[in-house]
């Protein structure tokens, strides 16, 4: 048995399909955005829960970087110091990575259900018994672009979506004076400056597969900038430094 297919891949086609059925019209391209959209949903507790642990994590950096200069030489202690940190201040640490590996599969799942759309939507083995065969399946996003083939408009807007999201979402660390910033530093601000100009370049490439494909990232990026601004909103950075002794 797959897996992977059977309880991801399955599940998201056939939600794609059930969009199909009750759009008017049958606009395959507004399908894609309904399924992209319904999915994006049910994972946002698990996606505002890592965006929180990891602006706690943001918060706690002038605390850990005390107590590794405190406990530079002595590791084992260092990491205990840290997990106690990690304790006192509510922190978890892993729930974050936890919960990225949770959604990869998913994340997968509605890509490849919307890269096979042109050609899978309308295969009956592949729906279950309660899900009808869409009467009618217009391959034209609002009549105009098509999603199951290239669509260079689509593939632009899946580009400049995805530089709103890398602006808006991925933070840059201010840059130190030479010789002041560690490696670690350094290469997580040119990791964070190759993210906001370098992605946008490659989701539009990608994008170029089918309209069904750049739909997918452009819902997916302004679903996240709308995630983040509720980030922000509700959960404000917390101020957990205290100096650490």
């Amino acid at each position: 048995m797959d897996l992977f297919h059977d309880f991801i891949y399955l599940p998201i086609h056939n939600l794609l399909v059930f969009f199909v059925d009750i759009i008017p019209g049958g606009d395959l391209g507004l399908a894609v955005i309904g399924a992209t959209f319904f999915v994006k949903l049910i994972l946002l507790p698990l996606s505002l829960e890592a965006a929180k642990t990891q602006k706690s994590m943001k918060a706690l950096e002038p605390d850990l970087k005390a107590l590794k200069e405190k406990y530079k030489d002595k590791k084992e202690e260092q990491a205990r110091a840290m997990l106690a940190l990690y304790k006192e201040r509510g922190v978890k640490p892993f729930a974050s990575i936890l919960m990225i590996f949770v959604q990869i599969p998913i994340v997968f799942g509605i890509y490849f259900v919307t890269l096979g759309a042109a050609t899978t939507v309308l295969d009956p083995s592949l729906l279950y018994s309660f899900i009808p065969l869409p009467e009618t399946l217009n391959p034209l996003f609002l009549g105009v672009f098509s999603v199951t083939s290239m669509s260079i408009t689509l593939a632009v807007v899946a580009g400049v979506t995805q530089l709103i999201q890398a602006w808006y979402v991925i933070p840059v660390p201010d840059k130190k004076e030479h010789g002041t910033a560690s490696m670690q530093e350094e290469f997580a601000r040119a990791l964070a400056l190759q993210a906001r100009f370098m992605l946008p370049l490659l989701i539009a490439l990608f994008a170029l597969t089918s309209g069904a494909i750049a739909l997918y990232f452009a819902a997916s990026n302004l679903f996240m900038v709308a995630q983040e601004f509720l980030v922000r909103t509700i959960h404000k950075t917390p101020t957990l430094s205290k100096q650490v002794v």
